[in-house]
Parts: structure tokens; C-alpha cells; sequence
């Protein structure tokens, strides 16, 4: 984890992020599909942090409008729905890109998946050029293969792009609990763990592969909810209120 450094009046607690949204994130209140008003906010709250000197990348996850496990339940092989899944956070990640263009933030989106006339390919060294400039880049179609979740391409992206966290945000989710909040309303949330407990104990709340490979190359997680208002500059700036996942 990196020191906090000053920007302005601001004390930035990271330098370089990673911004998972999940697809559930984007329908907002919808619950399907892209939410025009909720990735509007998104976007606005993505230029307030990268105003403060905060270089951001984003996975969009793909679940608002297709799952490759929903496919493989139905009947279809699974790595054809898997690369619809890969679409589908295609899809989301050009909407992002289109809200923070209309603020006025330069955004690259990169496929894992080459789509040339839709996007650039994936390039790791182009990628961290792009932050280095000061442009968002946001990471489309998955890890590029089926049977990796997006939880899991997070992982795989912070950790080649060097960054000092993974933030996770998720509709409806503000943390980690010892219970689901959702059925016991007495369940406690964490405001601290460590990566190994959600791989010991199976915990759902993120992807295990996620999990592993966060782990194994020592890179930390915040979970918070995107329902929270400012969430994603409360995240940077030291004023989060989720639950933070030490590498360990």
C-alpha cells in the first residue's frame, strides 16, 4: 500500500486504483440493463477522483445484462455463453466511457478480445501509458478466456498494472458480513479482514479465484457499496466506510 500524498488541499491515500464495477452497479435501481442516471453519477464521481492526481483503471462486470453461468444453466456450452458474458461487459464499458468523455475525461477502452473498429486491443504497456497521461482505461471482455469471472479479471488487471488496491464496488453490498444482512439483521460487517479468511471460509462475496490471486501477488481489496453517496472519492481518500481485505 502506498503512503497518502498530497494533491491540492487533498490527501490521496492511493495513487494508482483499480475501479471494479459490477453490471449489477450500472442498471441501478433498474436492476437490468444500463442505468443512464447511475453511470452518469459513476462518471462524475470517477473525474472528481482523478481531479485529485488518483490514476484509475476500471473492469466492468457483465451480470446486468447477460451471465455465462445463467447460459450454461439453460442448456447452452458453456464458453459460448461465457463470451457473451465477455460482450456484454463490453458493452458496459463503452456506456462508462461515454458518460466520462460527455465530463470531459479522456478514456481508452481495451478489449481482451480484439474488436479493432470498437476498441483497442489489450496492451499492458499502452495501458500504463495511457494512466501515466492521465486517461482512464477501462478493461473489456474478461481475462479474453471462458470460465473467468470478472471478480477474477480485477485481480488479474490491478496486479499487471501495478496498482496499490483493487476497489470493489457493489449495488446493494457495502462490506463483508459473518451472515447475509439480507436475511439476519442482526449480521455484523467487517470493517477489516484478511484475504486468506475469504479463501478459508469460502466467502461469496467475491469470486475465490479472485481471491487467490489477489492473494497470492499481495494485492488488497475495499468492498463498499456504489449505493453510498460519493463511495468511489470516499474510497481514495481515506474516508471509506466498507470493508478492507488485507492481502494476507
Amino acid at each position: 500500500m502506498c503512503p497518502f500524498f498530497k494533491k491540492g488541499e487533498h490527501f490521496m491515500k492511493y495513487k494508482r486504483v483499480l475501479l471494479k464495477l459490477s453490471g449489477e452497479a450500472l442498471a441501478g435501481d433498474d436492476h437490468f440493463g444500463i442505468n443512464a442516471n447511475t453511470v452518469a453519477d459513476i462518471a462524475r464521481q470517477i473525474k472528481e477522483a482523478k481531479d485529485l492526481g488518483v490514476e484509475i483503471a476500471i473492469v466492468c462486470g457483465g451480470g446486468n445484462i447477460w451471465r455465462g453461468v445463467t447460459g450454461a444453466q439453460m442448456g447452452m456450452e458453456r464458453s459460448s455463453a461465457d463470451y457473451m458474458g465477455m460482450l456484454a461487459t463490453v458493452m458496459n464499458g463503452l456506456a462508462v466511457q461515454n458518460a466520462l468523455e460527455q465530463a470531459g475525461v479522456p478514456t481508452r477502452v481495451q478489449t481482451a478480445v480484439e474488436m479493432q473498429k470498437v476498441a483497442e486491443p489489450f496492451i499492458l504497456r499502452r495501458a500504463i501509458r495511457h494512466l501515466e497521461k492521465g486517461r482512464i482505461v477501462i478493461f473489456g471482455a474478461g481475462t479474453g478466456s471462458p470460465y473467468f469471472s470478472t471478480d477474477t479479471t480485477a485481480a488479474l488487471r490491478a496486479s499487471e498494472i501495478d496498482a496499490d488496491v483493487i476497489l470493489m464496488a457493489k449495488n446493494g453490498v457495502d462490506g463483508v458480513y459473518d451472515s447475509d444482512p439480507k436475511t439476519n439483521p442482526n449480521a455484523k460487517k467487517y470493517d477489516s479482514m484478511k484475504m486468506s479468511d475469504i479463501v478459508d471460509n469460502k466467502l461469496g462475496v467475491i469470486d475465490l479465484a479472485s481471491a487467490v490471486l489477489a492473494m497470492e501477488n499481495k494485492m488488497p481489496m475495499m468492498l463498499f457499496g456504489l449505493n453510498d453517496e460519493n463511495s468511489i472519492v470516499k474510497a481514495v481518500t481515506g474516508g471509506f466506510t466498507g470493508t478492507y481485505v488485507n492481502a494476507e
